[in-house]
């Protein structure tokens, strides 16, 4: 495994009783770029980030992360090493602050993780650094704001901006723009590019031009397989690619 792998996954696979979901994948990601997992409904996309952020356990196969086996990890200690991921559901808490929000996310840095019952006045040192993250997806101004208040595009920036707040090496992002209308979309996409300037992104997307615009290298999913992978335009060009989405008169 090469220094610019930073997750490399052999032979995984995931089988729900006789249902294959994912079928011996092989995919290597380099650091500093933006990858997405692309295919039809039902291809095994989401399966795949749950196997390799460990919330589902691998029926087979292997996960390299940063060159290390984190396959029987547990998915704590995974997010621990700097592998995070969004989820395609909003996963703030609506009811705190956008504010609140991050900086759960940054308790880590001062180990009050799960220290609910301590005075507020001990998170307060986190606050710089949350106003900073929060800055940095253009909500600033939404700071005080609940989460549950915050338009639909907001709430997906607050999602980013936790996410980083756990400084991940790799940042994995389900259906980032899901839902969205035009403007959002953009939006979120120059977030991602922003947030990917440091760090590497792994994301499952299905708005084709958001993957065309942000990613340096796709791989096709199909049943759980890769049926192709390399840039978009030779994506774009792959007679079984195009017939995966479009059908065969396609």
């Amino acid at each position: 495994m090469t220094d610019d792998i930073i997750l490399k996954v052999q032979s995984l696979s995931k089988k729900f009783k006789d249902f294959v979901a994912v079928d011996d994948l092989n995919l290597a990601v380099r650091r500093g770029t933006i990858h997405a997992l692309i295919g039809p409904n039902g291809a095994g996309k989401t399966t795949v980030f749950n196997l390799l952020t460990r919330f589902l356990k691998p029926s087979g196969g292997r996960i390299l992360f940063k060159g290390r086996d984190i396959t029987h990890a547990k998915p704590a200690d995974v997010a621990r090493r700097g592998l995070v991921r969004s989820f395609q559901i909003s996963a703030t808490f609506p009811h705190l602050s956008a504010l609140e929000n991050v900086r759960i996310g940054l308790q880590h840095e001062i180990g009050a993780g799960f220290h609910f019952w301590r005075s507020e006045a001990c998170l307060e040192r986190l606050n710089a650094r949350a106003l900073e993250l929060l800055a940095s997806v253009g909500l600033e101004d939404a700071a005080q704001t609940p989460a549950v208040e915050l338009p639909y595009g907001q709430k997906r920036g607050l999602e980013i901006a936790t996410t980083l707040a756990l400084d991940p090496e790799l940042m994995l992002l389900d259906e980032p723009t899901q839902g969205m209308g035009h403007d959002d979309v953009g939006r979120v996409s120059e977030l991602i590019r922003r947030a990917a300037a440091e760090r590497t992104v792994l994301m499952v997307e299905h708005n084709l031009s958001v993957v065309a615009d942000l990613c340096d290298r796709i791989t096709v999913l199909q049943r759980g397989a890769v049926l192709a992978e390399g840039s978009y335009d030779e994506m774009a060009a792959n007679p079984a690619v195009r017939e995966a989405y479009m059908g065969s008169e396609a």
